[in-house]
């Protein structure tokens, strides 16, 4: 069974990019552009990763990851533009597991949180 990762991000040109690039490396990938879609989704397909965003339309990223956190040990990765440290004490304190600042390039992505928290599929 294939490792499923949920990537919720309202950019659909790094949804894009990522999802492909997440494929090629043998990942399932569940995609949302908003919040709300993002908690259904993990509740629904119970992923083993979620690479979030924290600006999305719906519900912020910040309220997902709080509420995904109270619900399952899953690893959230946080990918945002917002580079303050105050946003990324509170997306950590939200639950999240890192917190990865746009723009970021895939290899970090991996290199940074994919590999430390899932084995990749062979």
């Amino acid at each position: 069974m294939a490792t499923t990762i949920l990537l919720a991000d309202d950019d659909e040109m790094i949804v894009d990019v990522l999802q492909h690039q997440l494929e090629l490396e043998g990942f399932q990938v569940v995609v949302a552009y908003d919040g709300e879609t993002a908690l259904t989704l993990a509740r629904r397909h119970k992923p083993d990763l979620v690479l979030l965003d924290v600006m999305m339309p719906r519900l912020q990223g910040f309220e997902v990851c709080r509420i995904i956190r109270q619900e399952s040990t899953v690893p959230i990765l946080m990918l945002t533009a917002r580079s303050e440290e105050m946003d990324r004490v509170i997306g950590l304190d939200m639950g999240a597991d890192d917190y990865i600042v746009k723009p970021f390039s895939f290899r970090e992505l991996m290199a940074r949180g994919v590999s430390e928290y899932i084995v990749p599929p062979m």
